[in-house]
C-alpha cells in the first residue's frame, strides 16, 4: 500500500429498504475503504447486506432501496450528489458490476458479442471492430471454449457457466478502476471456477483494478481477497486481513461461519438385489439439432436415495435431466419409471407420469413467477395433479408451507421478491413436492446460497426424502454437497458417463483421471492455495495443464 488516497471510500453509510409504505434498515452505519489494486472480501449470510452494501459503492441501489445517510466517493467524486451526466461516464467504463445471475442479465434476444461490444463503444474507449478483437481475446483468457466463435451465439445457446464467464469478459472490456463481483463463480464447476478466478486475479494486478468480491464461499474469498469484511443483518462484525480473519477471527459469528458444512447423512444399506430403480436412465444419446451432446448415458436412481451427478460445465448433467424430463427427447436409448418405459417426449405421457417427475431449478430468482403470491405458486400444481380446489386447496398449501418451514399466515400473500434467496429455494422444494412425486430432479438447487442457508436446504430435503421416500438426482458442481448427501455419485464429461458408484468408494483413491482432477479443484481454506495449485498444473496456462492431467 501507498499513501495514494483511496480510490473508494464510504463513510457511515445507511441503506433501508421500502415495504408497505414503511421503510425498514437494512445497512446500519457501515464504513468501507478501497485502495487501487486491493481486493475486499464481502461475506456473510444471506439478507446481510453484502449486494446492497456493493452496489451502494457504485452509487446505486435498487429499486424500493434509499440511502438514507453516509458518504459515498469514488476517487474523489461524490456519487451520492454527483450529476446523472457524471454516474453515466463512470458506470460501466469506470466502474463495472458483474451478477451473480447471469441467465437474467443479458438480454435474450440479442448475441453475447453485441452485448459486450456495447460499453466500450458508447464510452469511447474502443471501435466495434476492436471491441470485438478484444472481447475475443478475453473469451481467451476466461477459458471460454471456441472463443473465436461463442460471441456470436445467443445466450441460450451456452451454459450457465460459460454466460458468467461472457459476463466477467463484457465488465472487464473497459479495463475499469473498480469492479464489484456478486458471487461471479456461483454457476461454475470447480475446474472452470478455478480457471475464472485465476483470471480474475491477472485482470486485477494486470491494471492495478480494486474490487469488491462478494461470496458465501469462504475458500473462494480466501484466494481472492487482501481483506475480508464480514456482514450480519447489515451490521459490520468484523474487518481484518486475510490471513488474520481465517487464523484468528475475533467474533463468534465470524467462527460460526468458519465451521458451516458439518452436515452429512449417514451411509444407507446397500439397494437389494433386483429392486427396480424409480427412474433408469438406459442408453441415451441426445442431441441439440444435429449436434450431439449424450452419448450412451446409463445410471439408476432408486427409491429414497440421493445419486449426485457431478462435472464441469457442459458435461450433460442438465441435459440428461432434459431427457429425463422429456423436454429433451433422446436419439437413442429410453428413460424407464418404475420398470416402464416412459414417452420420451413429455406431451406424450399422462398427467400421473408428469407428476412423479417433478424439478427444482438453480436459481429460484428466475424460476418463480414474479407476478404470483407464494401461495398461488404453489396452489398451482396442487390444483393441477391432485385436483384440489377451496378450502382443500388452501388446506394443502399451508402443509406444505409448513413442510418446508415457512409459516403459511406469513407467507402465503407475499410475493416473491419479499422472500430471500433462501426463502425462495424452499418455495420452489414446495412447489415439487405439490405434486407428490416419487422422483425430484434438483438441479444446482444450493449453488447461489450463503453456506449457512445451503445446509439448511440440505437439511430439509435430507428430512423430506425421509419422511416421503423421495428419489433425488442431485445435479451440483459443489463436491461438499456430494459429501454431505448423496448415496451414489455419477461423473459426467463430454456428454458420457466416465465413472460411477457408491459414494465412499468415489471419494476413495484409485480415481478415474478426471474425477481426481475434479476432487483436487475444490478450494480450501488457505490463501495459497490457488496459487499452489496453479503452480502445479501450469501457471501459464492452466486450462492446458488441466487437461494434460486427465
Amino acid at each position: 500500500m501507498t499513501d495514494e488516497p483511496p480510490l473508494v471510500k464510504i463513510r457511515g453509510i445507511k441503506l433501508e429498504g421500502r415495504s408497505d409504505e414503511t421503510w425498514n434498515p437494512i445497512i446500519n452505519g457501515v464504513d468501507l475503504t478501497l485502495a487501487r489494486g486491493e481486493v475486499l472480501g464481502l461475506i456473510g449470510e444471506s439478507g446481510a447486506g453484502k449486494s446492497t452494501l456493493g452496489l451502494a459503492a457504485m452509487g446505486y441501489t435498487r429499486d424500493g432501496v434509499r440511502i438514507s445517510d453516509g458518504t459515498v466517493e469514488f476517487d474523489g467524486i461524490d456519487l451520492l450528489t454527483a450529476s446523472a451526466a457524471i454516474k453515466r461516464d463512470l458506470l460501466g467504463k469506470r466502474i463495472a458490476y458483474v451478477a451473480q445471475s447471469a441467465a437474467a442479465s443479458f438480454n435474450p434476444a440479442h448475441k453475447l458479442m453485441e452485448q459486450h461490444v456495447e460499453g466500450p463503444v458508447q464510452h469511447g474507449v474502443n471501435d466495434r471492430g476492436s471491441s470485438e478483437e478484444d472481447g475475443i481475446e478475453l473469451y481467451r483468457k476466461l477459458r471460454l471454449p471456441n472463443p473465436d466463435e461463442i460471441g456470436f451465439r445467443y445466450p441460450h445457446q451456452v451454459s450457465g457457466g460459460q454466460l458468467q464467464r461472457a459476463m466477467t469478459a463484457m465488465a472487464m472490456s473497459c479495463r475499469p478502476d473498480l469492479i464489484i463481483f456478486d458471487e461471479p463463480t456461483t454457476a461454475l464447476d470447480v475446474t472452470t471456477q478455478i480457471e475464472v478466478l485465476a483470471s480474475i486475479r491477472d485482470i486485477v494486478e494486470q491494471y492495478n483494478t480494486a474490487a469488491i468480491y462478494i461470496t458465501h464461499d469462504l475458500a473462494v474469498v480466501a484466494q481472492m481477497a487482501d481483506r475480508i469484511k464480514v456482514l450480519l443483518k447489515g451490521d459490520e462484525v468484523e474487518t481484518a486481513d486475510t490471513r488474520t480473519m481465517l487464523s484468528a477471527p475475533t467474533q463468534e459469528y465470524t467462527k460460526s461461519l468458519w465451521a458451516v458444512r458439518s452436515f452429512e447423512r449417514p451411509k444407507k444399506p446397500a439397494v437389494s438385489t433386483g429392486a427396480v430403480p424409480v427412474i433408469s436412465v438406459q442408453n441415451v444419446d441426445a442431441a441439440y439439432g444435429k449436434v450431439p451432446v449424450l452419448y450412451d448415458v446409463s445410471f439408476d436412481m432408486h427409491s429414497g436415495r440421493t445419486v449426485a451427478v457431478v462435472g464441469e460445465s457442459g458435461s450433460g448433467k442438465s441435459t440428461t435431466a432434459r431427457c429425463i424430463t422429456g423436454l429433451l427427447p433422446p436419439t437413442a436409448g429410453q428413460i424407464m419409471l418404475d420398470g416402464e418405459v416412459l414417452p420420451a417426449d413429455y406431451r406424450k405421457r399422462s398427467k400421473d407420469q408428469l407428476r412423479q417427475v417433478q424439478m427444482i431449478y438453480q436459481m429460484a430468482d428466475t424460476a418463480l413467477n414474479p407476478r404470483m403470491s407464494i401461495g398461488q405458486i404453489i396452489a398451482r400444481p396442487v390444483q393441477f395433479y391432485l385436483g384440489l380446489t377451496g378450502a382443500e386447496k388452501r388446506k394443502r398449501v399451508d402443509a406444505l408451507l409448513e413442510e418446508i418451514e415457512l409459516e403459511p399466515t406469513e407467507y402465503y400473500n407475499r410475493l416473491p421478491s419479499e422472500l430471500s434467496g433462501g426463502q425462495k429455494q424452499r418455495i420452489g422444494i414446495a412447489r415439487a413436492l405439490a405434486a407428490e412425486p416419487k422422483f425430484i430432479i434438483c438441479d444446482e438447487v444450493t449453488s447461489a446460497l450463503d453456506q449457512l442457508v445451503a445446509e439448511g436446504i440440505l437439511r430439509l430435503l435430507a428430512r423430506l426424502q425421509d419422511q416421503l421416500s423421495l428419489s433425488y438426482m442431485f445435479i451440483t458442481h459443489d463436491l461438499a454437497t456430494v459429501r454431505a448427501i448423496a448415496d451414489e455419485v455419477v461423473v459426467m464429461k463430454d456428454g458420457r458417463v466416465i465413472e460411477q458408484g457408491d459414494k465412499d468408494e468415489m471419494f476413495r483413491p484409485p480415481h478415474h483421471a478426471y474425477t481426481d482432477l475434479l476432487l483436487s479443484s475444490v478450494p480450501e481454506m488457505d490463501p495459497d492455495w490457488l496459487s499452489n495449485l496453479l503452480a502445479e498444473r501450469g501457471v501459464d496456462n492452466i486450462g492446458d495443464a488441466a487437461v494434460d492431467k486427465m
